[in-house]
């Protein structure tokens, strides 16, 4: 039995309002950097707390910072340095769409993460990278 999908911009907005929360992480996506996605041979992951993004569209066009919320119900993040001044004098993160963000830098802290870029098949790049990580500390302090 498959599954019909409509075509209509309308019908696809609605889905995305009302998609349930467990699936609202995967549709949280954002591109890997250039160099990223040749390290890790994909092109997009969902976002993390801990992640480092480069915000490519919008008011705060090339701001880079560190991932210090994710918000699943509202399908925003919010990037560290990225504030506002209320009227009162208060200062308040800015929610950023996470389509409007590239990757920069990965939280690989989790082994959730590291399973799914495997399962992606890129386990031996994974690798890879993480053996030059440990090798290049090695030899500057020699």
């Amino acid at each position: 039995m498959t599954k019909s999908t409509s075509a209509k911009p309308s019908k696809q907005r609605k889905m995305l309002y009302n998609a349930p929360y467990h699936l609202r992480g995967k549709i949280m996506s954002a591109h890997l950097s250039d160099e990223l996605h040749k390290t890790y041979g994909t092109r997009s992951l969902p976002i993390r707390t801990g992640d480092v993004v480069r915000i490519m569209r919008g008011d705060y066009r090339g701001v880079e910072g560190k991932v210090l919320r994710v918000n699943r119900k509202k399908n925003r993040i919010y990037v560290e340095g990225v504030t506002r001044q209320k009227v009162d004098g208060t200062t308040v993160l800015v929610p950023i769409h996470p389509s409007n963000v590239e990757i920069i830098k990965l939280n690989l802290d989790d082994k959730y993460r590291k399973e799914i870029l495997e399962r992606r098949g890129v386990g031996e790049k994974l690798k890879e990278a993480e053996e030059r990580a440990e090798i290049t500390p090695n030899i500057g302090g020699s």
